[in-house]
């Protein structure tokens, strides 16, 4: 027993040091996008955020998938002792990075005219040629970061992620700056002011990839010692390892291009329905994309970082037991991760929901009825991409590669015909976006689920991982609305916001811990728990 409660403990321990890196990326990357919002203004952020759908595109073929791929590959063959070819994978995987990095950075910086025009916006060829040589760094960054995560050391993508946003943050603000003052007089100002943007990116990138490179050379002799002590004597060839890291990228790569393309179908669709509807300005379209793409998906984003940093972390350990046959391992870790995720997902979006308007005028300055419209809305898609993100990474890492693409595939098709009619029939378009992309969520995690039951034989439990959350997360947002509108009355309205997310915060885990929604043994089990517990015990919401 044991035993088991340390494989949990290391489990959500190494999804923790991930997630909490994650969110403070994505907490810097809020924290930089007020400034940079504000020079370059929304109608530029929208082309920001347009070329970042061709840049994740191309990234996701180029490179996104490899940390998932060699990780699993690393791990496998770890479990197994086998650590010459883990090395092997490793160096096979680099020279793939390579060679793909090296075409998608071409076709994106010579093929950003063409997208440009497909987009009927000739200024986001700009912003995309700055970020094409980007996606070769992140090729080769991705593969070391793999490599890490396969040892199921999660501390050096952490730290190579919290270098990268912080240069990111930097030289954005610095060169959008320049750009907006260079460029004051261009007709494409907006085009220029987006390219200012996403010079960070590539900085960043460059940031990250030395400092992944430094650590693995201070672990380098480490590795050494673990080489010398493998007893395989069936070695792999480079074939096998090629063939082995290619089938494993492709049904990766294949799943998250779905959800991609998703993006970019959303982005194409709205644009040329939009220009269909004479009831619109051209700016207002614009302007609401930009709110869209560069607000509302930028803010749930962060609570969805817990969901991916936690499927990063469980691969590594399903993929060992699953290949061992220990499937009640296998379910205890998903039973776990999945309750853990629930825990952090629920309060997240009712937070978003109740109290999205206050939070956007935080954040973005942004006091416009829609904006705030919009994050009410949509505060629910935290929960289903949460959801959908894990039960993915449960199903890659029990050799079922192929599903998510399948579901994925199915859920585009579905999310597309919706969007198509919402945008048509709605008069607020920006809220057919929203729901659209809450349906695709909702779909792949209603699939994945089946699949994840059927093939572990497996049943999550229901009252401590969902409801218990979802009536503590009610309560909590309920309280923390009517506190924020009191409190607005006699202090300043960003303050209020502050002290009724605060607040939220304690009422939420009150009622949790109340309603048993988490017992004692489950916080001990946390990064922290003692303290944790201690603490709770003092303030007598344990015993």
């Amino acid at each position: 027993m044991n035993d088991l409660n340390h494989k949990k403990s290391s489990v959500i321990l190494q999804g923790t040091i991930l997630a909490a890196a994650s969110i403070m990326v994505r907490v810097i990357g809020l924290i930089y996008r007020i400034p940079l919002t504000r020079i370059i203004g929304d109608d530029a952020i929208g082309l920001y955020s347009m070329a970042f759908e061709l840049y994740n595109i191309a990234l996701l073929l180029s490179s996104y998938s490899l940390p998932l791929a060699v990780s699993k590959l690393v791990s496998a063959r770890e479990f197994k002792g086998e650590h010459k070819n883990s090395k092997k994978v490793f160096t096979v995987a680099l020279g793939f990075g390579f060679i793909v990095g090296s075409i998608a950075t071409l076709v994106v910086y010579f093929g950003a005219d063409a997208y440009a025009a497909f987009n009927k916006e000739p200024a986001l060829a700009i912003p995309i040629r700055v970020l094409a040589p980007t996606i070769f760094v992140f090729s080769l960054m991705g593969v070391i970061r793999g490599y890490f995560q396969g040892h199921n050391n999660m501390i050096p993508t952490a730290l190579s992620q919290i270098i990268e946003q912080v240069v990111n943050a930097a030289v954005s603000i610095g060169a959008a700056l320049y750009m907006v003052k260079k460029y004051a007089q261009d007709a494409v100002l907006d085009g220029y002011g987006a390219a200012g943007g996403t010079y960070g990116t590539f900085f960043g990138a460059v940031a990250a990839a030395i400092t992944l490179v430094i650590i693995y050379l201070i672990t380098r002799p480490m590795q050494k010692k673990y080489w010398e002590l493998d007893s395989n004597e069936t070695p792999e060839t480079v074939p096998q390892v090629v063939k082995a890291v290619i089938m494993t990228v492709i049904p990766v790569v294949l799943s998250q291009t779905v959800y991609q393309i998703s993006g970019i179908l959303d982005q194409n669709i709205f644009n040329h329905i939009m220009a269909s509807r004479s009831d619109y300005f051209d700016s207002m379209k614009k302007g609401w994309y930009g709110i869209y793409s560069g607000k509302y998906k930028v803010l749930y984003n962060v609570p969805i970082a817990v969901a991916s940093a936690l499927g990063t972390a469980i691969v590594p350990n399903i993929v060992g037991e699953y290949n061992r046959g220990n499937l009640d391992v296998v379910r205890r870790d998903v039973s776990t991760s999945i309750k853990f995720n629930m825990m952090i997902a629920f309060p997240c979006a009712a937070g978003l929901s109740f109290l999205g308007g206050p939070i956007m005028q935080i954040i973005f300055s942004d006091y416009k009825p829609i904006s705030a419209l919009v994050m009410n809305v949509g505060g629910v898609a935290v929960v289903f991409y949460a959801l959908s993100t894990i039960t993915n990474g449960v199903l890659q890492g029990i050799n079922h590669m192929r599903i998510p693409v399948y579901h994925s595939a199915i859920a585009l098709v579905l999310h597309i015909g919706l969007l198509v009619v919402l945008l048509k029939t709605m008069n607020q378009p920006i809220l057919g976006l929203v729901i659209a992309n809450i349906f695709y969520a909702f779909v792949v995690c209603v699939l994945n689920w089946r699949s994840v039951a059927r093939l572990l034989q497996y049943r999550q439990e229901i009252r401590t991982t969902f409801l218990c959350p979802l009536l503590s997360s009610l309560i909590m947002g309920a309280v923390g609305y009517g506190a924020q509108y009191g409190l607005k009355r006699i202090i300043p309205s960003k303050v209020a916001t502050i002290l009724a997310l605060g607040m939220c915060v304690v009422v939420y885990f009150a009622v949790l811990i109340r309603i048993k929604g988490v017992s004692k043994e489950e916080l001990l089990r946390m990064p922290k728990g003692r303290l944790l517990v201690r603490l709770l015990t003092k303030v007598r919401l344990l015993k």
